[in-house]
């Protein structure tokens, strides 16, 4: 039998309100209501809830492949709790990684499932690969062992036509996404272009991963529909990257990269003005390290997002949209603390002063 977990009190100014609170932890939740012996264990700062990082695979290695064992899967989580990141959105991973929900000392995994992409049209070995005509079964396969998630490769470079192109047809993505939601799970797309774009959302995909590709009229779409985007903006950086090493073979393709990326931040930017959802998420895993998610909160408020609008979109928006709760009374006690105000300098969040998980100080 676990042992019951003490009670603990806080004092700062508690966001998004602004309001200086005393707030204690009673049996892992929040309470306004006073508890005797509760330990003090923060006095002044900036209250937080716990930060998300809607887009990382748990598993995935730098470089590529992915963990043997759940000991390197474990190592990423714990490095994204110490940056205050206590909710993860797994947005696709080979790695079963179930068994990290006993461990209390990770952040709340949310999976969805495996990628599933076309046949030889995503990045080996990572993703269910098949042909249009198992995705719908597919689709249903992966809602149900998610966490109310799917994820689809909406589109990757298709070499008999040297460019990003779309890997569905539009009749069988609308079946896919309606048996998902059948299922009683919200479906994610990567895109890089603009081609399988309208096909997703016309079929009411419930968020866009990267979403470079979005022009004003899809944005438009979105704001309609109230799909979501997570742009990713720390992976962007990497475009140039991905051009110039496929410049030889696919020329179109690098150029096509390369303009994406000069638009990425104007997209980011049209989006939120628009009244897309936007949230923080850094596609940690393989090509990008763990625990950056205050850079994406950055890189959110540098193209354009008011730094109070970012800090949302990687905390108590963020939280919401994933049907976690903040700071409240009879919540789980998820905050993270910072010695001064982050809404007035983003770089406060590189430094956590007290991390508080499900009622556990953690750090």
């Amino acid at each position: 039998m676990s042992r019951p977990l003490p009670p603990l009190h806080l004092s700062g100014v508690v966001l998004p309100a602004g309001e200086h609170r005393d707030v204690w932890v009673r049996e892992g939740r929040f309470t306004f209501e006073p508890v005797p012996g509760a330990e003090t264990v923060s006095r002044g700062g900036w209250l937080v809830p716990g930060l998300v990082d809607a887009h990382c695979h748990v598993g995935i290695l730098r470089g590529g492949g992915h963990a043997e064992d759940l000991s390197e899967a474990r190592a990423q989580a714990l490095t994204e709790r110490d940056a205050g990141v206590l909710a993860l959105r797994d947005c696709g991973s080979p790695v079963d990684t179930r068994a990290l929900d006993d461990d209390p000392d990770l952040p709340t995994i949310i999976r969805a499932g495996r990628h599933i992409a076309r046949t030889r049209r995503y990045i080996p070995g990572l993703g269910i690969e098949i042909e249009p005509e198992d995705l719908v079964e597919q689709t249903r396969v992966q809602a149900r062992r998610g966490d109310g998630w799917v994820k689809l490769v909406g589109d990757w470079i298709d070499r008999s036509v040297g460019d990003l192109a779309p890997e569905w047809p539009a009749d069988v993505v609308a079946a896919a996404i309606a048996a998902a939601h059948e299922e009683g799970a919200r479906v994610t797309a990567h895109t890089f272009g603009t081609d399988a774009l309208p096909a997703l959302i016309a079929a009411g995909i419930d968020c866009i991963e990267h979403g470079t590709g979005l022009t004003e009229e899809l944005i438009g779409q979105m704001t309609a529909r109230g799909t979501a985007v997570v742009p990713t903006l720390v992976n962007v950086e990497n475009f140039p990257g991905f051009a110039a090493r496929g410049e030889e073979k696919f020329p179109t393709y690098a150029s096509t990269m390369r303009r994406l990326y000069a638009n990425s931040g104007a997209v980011v930017r049209a989006a939120f003005e628009a009244g897309v959802p936007v949230f923080a998420g850094t596609d940690a895993g393989g090509g990008i390290d763990h625990g950056v998610i205050a850079d994406e909160i950055r890189a959110l408020c540098s193209a354009g997002i008011p730094a109070e609008d970012a800090l949302a979109a990687g905390s108590w928006k963020a939280r919401e949209w994933l049907g976690l709760r903040g700071i409240e009374e009879g919540a789980p006690a998820d905050v993270v603390v910072y010695a001064a105000d982050p809404r007035a300098d983003l770089d406060t969040l590189q430094s956590p002063q007290r991390t508080v998980l499900r009622g556990r100080v953690v750090g």
